[in-house]
């Protein structure tokens, strides 16, 4: 009886992660196709074949579509299984790379799209902010969790806003080098991070 229900669970669990990926990539489809503005939250319902209601389940607002997605787990599980002698940059270097590497292949191109947009529509760059500062806020908790301290002191707080800053900042230098790999240009700032810069 147990392994009935977890299967159960499982096949609920799979069908709501197709609707949510639905949800989102006919939303990206018709922002690319027919701008953002002129997008509504019934015409992405419509197209992904659900009800309005139901993409209030999966996503609050029409920007949560674009912001959103569901690796912050990865990063966490990847952060938590790197050796304690390593430095919390080091930590952090490792955990992205394993963490990227859990995300398949063929949802990355979409991860990219959802980014782009992010950064070059006036009417997201705010709720983009607001989401950093919730991504800042889980990286504090898994550094200071590392380092038996509190989130919010001062060397927490500077580290996660250097990460943040690299983050940001190597996603602007991907869309001008789209050649490269963003997961080695990642890793390469945040080693220039824990050089401090020295290089």
């Amino acid at each position: 009886m147990p392994d009935v229900k977890r299967q159960k669970v499982g096949l609920r669990e799979r069908k709501k992660i197709k609707t949510r990926a639905a949800i989102q990539q006919n939303a990206i489809r018709l922002f690319r196709e027919q701008g953002y503005q002129a997008t509504t939250v019934e015409q992405i319902a419509e197209a992904a074949e659900i009800s309005p209601s139901t993409f209030f389940r999966y996503f609050a607002t029409k920007e949560a579509v674009v912001l959103e997605d569901d690796y912050d787990p990865f990063l966490i599980e990847a952060y938590r299984k790197q050796p304690p002698e390593l430095s919390p940059i080091q930590a952090l270097r490792n955990a992205v790379r394993e963490g990227f590497s859990l995300i398949p292949e063929e949802e990355r191109s979409g991860i990219w799209e959802r980014v782009s947009m992010a950064m070059s529509i006036p009417e997201l760059r705010a709720a983009e902010i607001q989401q950093i500062t919730r991504t800042g806020e889980m990286v504090a908790d898994i550094i200071a969790e590392r380092l038996g301290c509190s989130p919010g002191e001062l060397k927490i707080r500077a580290l996660v806003g250097a990460f943040l800053g690299v983050v940001i900042s190597t996603q602007i230098y991907y869309f001008e080098h789209p050649e490269r790999e963003f997961i080695d240009i990642l890793d390469e700032s945040l080693a220039l991070l824990e050089a401090g810069f020295q290089q």
